[in-house]
């Protein structure tokens, strides 16, 4: 596992807030890492899709993009052990 010394600069009220709320907890960083990445990861395929006319969906542009979420999934199971 990584270990990060990150300094983090915040508002006060905004790091009370995020304290008081769990949120600077590890557990709770990575979730939101986490769910950041996904988010990510499905804005770029949106906007793969989307520079591509529906006209020029080949089947072998479909099978590359059937690949590419095939590989980040079993990147995510291989992080995740699961």
């Amino acid at each position: 596992m990584a270990r990060l010394n990150i300094k983090l600069e915040l508002p006060d009220s905004l790091a009370k807030q995020a304290k008081e709320a769990g949120l600077l907890e590890p557990q709770a960083l990575q979730t939101m890492l986490r769910d950041q990445l996904k988010k990510q990861a499905g804005e770029k395929l949106r906007a793969m899709w989307a520079r591509m006319p529906r006209e020029e969906l080949t089947p072998k542009i479909e099978q590359e993009i059937v690949e590419e979420v095939r590989a980040v999934r079993a990147a995510k199971r291989k992080r995740t052990g699961g």
